[in-house]
């Protein structure tokens, strides 16, 4: 009934990005959803079959989202962010890729049954580890920073090599082949590293012009999308598979600048590969011939990839990580992890296409040999990296991280408050103003919208627990809050309260529990910072009690968290009550005077019979309040202004 064009192209991007819903709600890798319902709506059921509906024109659009993929890859390839792991970061992206390729070539040949030609190619191209595979995974294992790390650059740099491979291997059995001569192979070399020189250009020239104001802010992202292509195509049309390298080497250049717009760069290029990449897995599962899923069974093809999984990957990585600062629980991690994606499933179908061309039958089994690779690889790795994390002890363990998304006065003085707890804290805001605040009392924020898919790469995420959603827009704290919800659950997750003019409106501004008790907005928070109140700690005692805390403690006071004895944190919410036991912090945000009036009495007290003349007493508050000051034993300031 629906058979036109415009409706499989809806049925492709409407199904791809439902998936990535479902893979998000349910912490599943997309790769495998996607792929899944691709086959479900494809070949099992012939709902679609896009290669078909599609003609011609199927193949330029894979080929346009590999690159634009790649490209928004590159261009988080700040090399900043690898200076105290980049050993061996260089070592596996170099010598650990030439071992893969050879050892993954001879499996190639000796398991799957493949020809040299078609052996070594293959073997080039499955080097890769994708970042659309891989950081989903990492996320959700909270693995410790330097494995991460190291997987999450591996995966982006690889990337582009594992194209470039395939090509030098088929152009050198053209060569052996004599199909072509020795200048035509050396050619290849050439249009290499015109690729390079013509990306890094494109950037620099790119870069520059967006710095100088050259091109309005409105145009920067056309105009991007529109060198990107230039760049691929040029190259490709110089070399086949060199545009991928140029549109990596444009966005290393343009990483690396400094620009001042790169952010909003980044999110655009990140909602155009959202968009890409539901689309491509889609379109390349659902175009799969029946008889390709009967054939991934094939004995050979079983033994291949067992042999990919146990033998060619850690011998890569034990290999060339000698000499380096990694452990042996490390590289047995990282020796583990290697999913396969996007780049391996799209180039692979180019080479058995061009190598049938060319004589080469055995070229037949590659889309199943393909497929079998990425689905196993992404399952497998895929439930067993936290597993297997959390046994080799490279799993976060701190539980008491906290993430807040927002600068303010207030946030920052909480942070402050947490980091003297010992626990790991992180402000979030998506300008360099809103971290001034932080800046000021001394800890490091981090410029980024929290909701990009971006952040991924540039921020670890695992080593926090808690996320406070406190900034100055409502509707963007229930946001944060749902977007996580996955990832941490629910109980994680706070925000504070909505503004009541916001909440008179009827709006749903509730994506997590409300923060604090009573819970305030951020803009009364801001008020109380504002008029001197200050964030104070009340150490609970059994002389002391939680009880007695709460019936002197000041109606105005709000309570903020509870720092346990074991070092965890509590926050308070109005729907939950909180019992602090002996030995454990209250904390929470007080008005100066109030505390001072009730010490005072209570040090006139305990001295009435030291005969401490009255006096003495009223001089110890004479001067400014200082956050350092401790006016009595399980009473003392955190901050103040």
């Amino acid at each position: 009934m629906f058979e036109s064009l415009l409706f499989n192209l809806m049925l492709v991007v409407l199904i791809g990005i439902l998936s990535q819903w479902v893979a998000w709600r349910f912490r599943m890798p997309a790769i495998v959803v996607m792929s899944v319902v691709g086959l479900l709506v494809g070949p099992i059921f012939g709902v679609i079959n896009p290669q078909e509906s599609m003609g011609e024109f199927f193949e330029p659009i894979i080929t346009f989202a590999v690159a634009i993929i790649l490209f928004e890859g590159s261009l988080n390839l700040d090399f900043r962010e690898i200076k105290e792991f980049r050993k061996p970061v260089f070592r596996i992206v170099t010598v650990g890729a030439v071992i893969a390729w050879i050892a993954g070539s001879l499996a190639a040949h000796y398991f799957a049954g493949l020809s040299w030609a078609v052996a070594f190619i293959m073997g080039g191209l499955f080097i890769v580890t994708g970042p659309t595979v891989i950081l989903p995974l990492l996320r959700q294992a909270k693995l410790k920073p330097r494995p991460a790390a190291i997987l999450k650059w591996e995966g982006i740099v690889v990337d582009p090599f594992g194209a470039l491979l395939a090509v030098f291997a088929f152009e050198f059995f053209k060569f052996l082949n004599s199909e072509v001569t020795l200048n035509s192979f050396l050619l290849f070399f050439a249009a290499s590293f015109f690729a390079v020189l013509l990306g890094w250009g494109s950037g620099k020239i790119l870069g520059t012009a967006f710095e100088r104001g050259n091109v309005p802010e409105f145009l920067k992202s056309p105009v991007l999308f529109a060198v990107v292509l230039f760049t691929f195509v040029l190259s490709d049309e110089i070399m086949l598979q060199t545009g991928l390298l140029a549109v990596t080497a444009m966005g290393m250049k343009m990483a690396n600048m400094r620009l001042s717009s790169i952010q909003d760069i980044r999110h655009f290029k990140e909602n155009i590969s959202v968009l890409l990449i539901s689309g491509i897995f889609v379109m390349l599962t659902a175009s799969l011939d029946p008889g390709v899923l009967i054939e991934i069974f094939n004995v050979n093809i079983m033994w291949y990839v067992l042999v990919m999984l146990f033998i060619v990957r850690p011998l890569s990585i034990w290999v060339s990580t000698i000499g380096t600062e990694l452990t042996n629980r490390e590289k047995l991690l990282i020796g583990w992890i290697a999913p396969r994606g996007i780049v391996a499933l799209t180039v692979s179908g180019y080479f058995a296409t061009i190598l049938l061309d060319h004589g080469y039958e055995d070229a037949e089994i590659l889309t199943a040999l393909t497929f079998a690779l990425v689905f196993t690889t992404v399952l497998v790795h895929g439930f067993s990296i936290g597993p297997l994390a959390k046994k080799l002890n490279l799993q976060i363990t701190d539980e008491s991280g906290v993430l807040i998304v927002g600068g303010s006065r207030f946030a920052a003085d909480l942070a402050a408050s947490i980091k003297s707890t010992g626990n790991e804290v992180l402000i979030v805001d998506q300008t360099w103003t809103g971290l001034s605040h932080s800046r000021k009392v001394g800890l490091n924020g981090f410029v980024g919208d929290i909701l990009s898919e971006q952040l991924d790469y540039h921020l670890d995420l695992t080593p926090y627990r808690f996320i406070l959603a406190m900034t100055n827009l409502d509707t963007y704290n229930a946001h944060v809050c749902e977007d996580f919800v996955p990832d941490l659950g629910r109980e994680f997750l706070f925000q504070t309260a909505a503004l009541e003019t916001n909440v008179e409106k009827n709006y749903k501004i509730t994506g997590g529990r409300l923060l604090f008790s009573p819970a305030v907005s951020i803009y009364d928070l801001e008020e109380r910072m504002n008029e001197g109140h200050v964030i104070r700690k009340t150490l609970i005692t059994k002389q002391y009690s939680y009880t007695q805390y709460l019936r002197e403690r000041d109606d105005t006071s709000i309570l903020l968290y509870i720092l346990r004895t074991d070092g965890s944190i509590e926050f308070y919410s109005p729907k939950v009550e909180l019992k602090a036991e002996a030995e454990d912090t209250v904390i929470a945000l007080v008005y100066p005077t109030k505390t001072i009036e009730r010490v005072k009495e209570r040090l006139k007290d305990v001295n009435e019979e030291a005969e401490i003349p009255h006096q003495k007493i009223e001089g110890l508050f004479s001067t400014e309040i200082k956050a350092e000051k401790s006016f009595i034993p399980g009473d003392a300031p955190i901050s103040a202004k």
